[in-house]
């Protein structure tokens, strides 16, 4: 009896595939592997970040340059960029008006600890681009998360956060649970975690209504922090009111609602909360919002910022565990400013989308012409290919579409045909500096790929 077929591949044809795209991947970058056996073992497991180690090809290259929506190593290799630090260059590398203001701003100081007139313009974009809240400056999502959960259970006096099976809010503890069999428990394989996440965090599935009153109706939830699409697997789209049924069992059981935009930037100009007239009590969105320089922002509304100011008020005096000293400096002002103002407009977001669902149709032609059982999804300009049917309704359904042997054979073979994808879910950002001819090149080797391992035997 012939093996189980993957992905609707055969496995025999999978294996011997992947062991070639790796060895013509490995053969085109010397230089980087020298480099890489030579110095790496400097850092831990041998890179700078241990995620780093989740890329698939043989050995990771060495970036020497970037631009725009093109990356060029040390091998001399270019690559359409379509990963664009996962969502960190989702306006393409250095955009001009960014790396003006760097250079502006680098010539009066990094980081003083207090305010610029820039800082007033940059609060006055963000009100235009993402609506009427009252912001606050970190440097990543991770810690805005962390500060607008605190200030929700502040304001409510309540212990537990909602949040959704497979979610991702950077690496906020409360957000590593998982359910299993129904149950919140503490999501396996997070290191080094020695509390018991289920007495402050309550997880349900993505689109399921129900089971997110049951678990509001406990009395208990401070928060519901969401995704407005999740993103952190396979993709998951929102069904039909799914997000009005949100916002009216937050107000019922009184709970705040915690909107995470940092992937969902992508959906047009003000997120997906603006572009669907969302109402979240609290906005956060992070990785591009200044361009690619480190920066997040979360932001209250006016009735939820004077809760907050009456629960600050009547606290003891000492510290209030937020904030960090490097947050809210100049020169995350100035890029905030050139990218708000410059960069994310209605004219590029116009182009990204048109782009990206010329991007997202040209894979759905492939997978129909060669009857793979799989399926695309577009959120604006973010498009993602799914090895296996869909559409998908939730986090676990997400978990089990991953087949991890076909997305890292399929990820080294699209680079060695000059496209750079994100190596954990197959997603591809269309950036303002993106080009037709890039897209239509990632079309072609993408039909290319499935042509031999969809081939008749």
């Amino acid at each position: 009896m012939p093996d189980a077929l993957i992905a609707g591949i055969r496995p025999d044809r999978l294996a011997a595939f992947a062991a070639r795209e790796a060895a013509v991947y490995a053969r085109s970058r010397p230089k980087a592997a020298k480099a890489m056996a030579n110095d790496a073992g400097h850092f831990l497991n041998k890179v700078p970040m241990h995620w780093m180690t989740d890329w698939p090809m043989p050995h990771l290259p060495l970036v020497a340059s970037a631009k725009g929506a093109s990356l060029t190593d040390i091998d001399g290799v270019t690559l359409d960029d379509f990963c664009l630090g996962d969502t960190g260059s989702m306006f393409g590398h250095s955009p001009p008006p960014v790396a003006k203001a760097i250079r502006a701003q680098a010539r009066h100081g990094l980081t003083y600890m207090l305010p610029t007139e820039m800082a007033l313009k940059a609060g006055r974009l963000l009100t235009d681009r993402f609506g009427p809240f009252q912001w606050q400056i970190a440097t990543t999502a991770t810690d805005a998360n962390r500060f607008a959960l605190r200030v929700a259970r502040a304001i409510t006096g309540r212990p537990r956060v909602l949040v959704f099976n497979g979610c991702y809010h950077g690496t906020v503890d409360d957000t590593f649970v998982s359910l299993e069999k129904g149950k919140t428990v503490n999501s396996p394989g997070l290191l080094g975690q020695v509390n018991d996440l289920t007495k402050t965090a309550v997880a349900c599935e993505f689109n399921d209504l129900a089971g997110v009153e049951a678990a509001l109706a406990k009395g208990d939830v401070a928060a519901i922090l969401t995704e407005p699409v999740m993103t952190n697997s396979c993709m998951v789209l929102p069904q039909s009111g799914f997000h009005d049924g949100l916002r009216q069992l937050s107000r019922k059981y009184g709970a705040l609602l915690i909107m995470d935009e940092t992937h969902t930037i992508s959906s047009g100009l003000g997120g997906y909360t603006r572009v669907h007239s969302l109402r979240p009590d609290i906005f956060v969105v992070g990785k591009c919002v200044a361009g690619g320089m480190p920066t997040a922002v979360w932001g209250l509304t006016a009735e939820t910022a004077q809760r907050y100011e009456a629960a600050n008020a009547n606290r003891p005096s000492g510290r209030s565990g937020m904030g960090t000293t490097l947050s809210a400096n100049p020169m995350q002002f100035a890029c905030l400013v050139a990218t708000l103002g410059e960069v994310m407009t209605p004219a590029n977001y116009a182009n990204m989308e048109k782009l990206a669902e010329r991007l997202s149709h040209g894979l759905a032609r492939v997978i129909d012409r060669h009857a793979a059982p799989w399926h695309v999804v577009r959120v604006g300009a973010r498009v993602e290919f799914i090895c296996a049917p869909g559409p998908l309704q939730n986090g676990s359904e997400a978990a089990h579409a991953h087949q991890p042997a076909v997305e890292a054979a399929l990820h080294t073979g699209l680079l060695n045909r000059g496209t750079l994808i994100a190596p954990f879910h197959n997603m591809m950002l269309v950036s303002p500096a993106t080009k037709r001819a890039q897209v239509d090149r990632l079309i072609a080797s993408f039909d290319a790929l499935l042509t031999d391992l969809f081939k008749e035997a």
